[in-house]
C-alpha cells in the first residue's frame, strides 16, 4: 500500500527543472490501466514540455502555480483547480514564481509511451509576461 501524504521521491532532472518532489500512487505496473500521483514543486520549478497520449488531469492540492498550453497563454492554477488537458496537447505545468504548488495528477491508460516528453521550458519561457 501506497502513502500519497508522504513526500515521495526527487523528481528525474531530465523532466524538470527545479526541486521537485514525486509519490506516486498507481502507477501501470500495478495493472490498473492508470498512473495517479502526487507532485510537489517548489517556488520556480516545473516539468519540461510533455505531452499525453490520453490527455491528464491535475488535481491543484496545495498552493499557487502555472500551466501552459503552447502558443497560449500561461494560466494561474491553485487550491482547488481541476485542469483537464486533452490528448495529445503539448504543455507544462509547475509552481509560481514566488510560490510551491502540489497537485495530483491523473493519466489514464497509462501504459508504455503514454507521455512524450520534449524540452525544458526556458526561463524567458517561464517567465514571460503572458502570466
Amino acid at each position: 500500500m501506497n502513502f500519497i501524504l508522504d513526500k515521495g521521491n526527487p523528481a528525474p532532472k531530465e523532466y524538470f527543472t527545479g526541486t521537485v518532489w514525486v509519490n506516486t500512487a498507481v502507477s501501470p505496473d500495478d495493472n490498473l490501466n492508470s498512473s495517479i500521483g502526487k507532485v510537489t514543486f517548489e517556488e520556480k520549478a516545473r516539468t519540461n514540455w510533455h505531452q499525453h497520449r490520453n490527455g491528464q488531469t491535475l488535481i491543484v492540492t496545495e498552493g499557487i502555480g502555472y500551466y501552459q498550453e503552447k502558443g497560449k497563454s500561461i494560466q494561474i492554477i491553485q487550491k482547488g483547480d481541476v485542469v483537464k488537458i486533452p490528448a495529445d496537447v503539448v504543455h507544462w505545468h509547475g509552481a509560481s514564481k514566488e510560490n510551491s504548488m502540489t497537485h495530483i495528477a491523473v493519466v489514464a491508460d497509462a501504459g508504455k509511451e503514454a507521455t512524450v516528453w520534449l524540452e525544458p521550458v526556458t526561463d524567458e519561457e517561464f517567465n514571460s509576461d503572458k502570466n
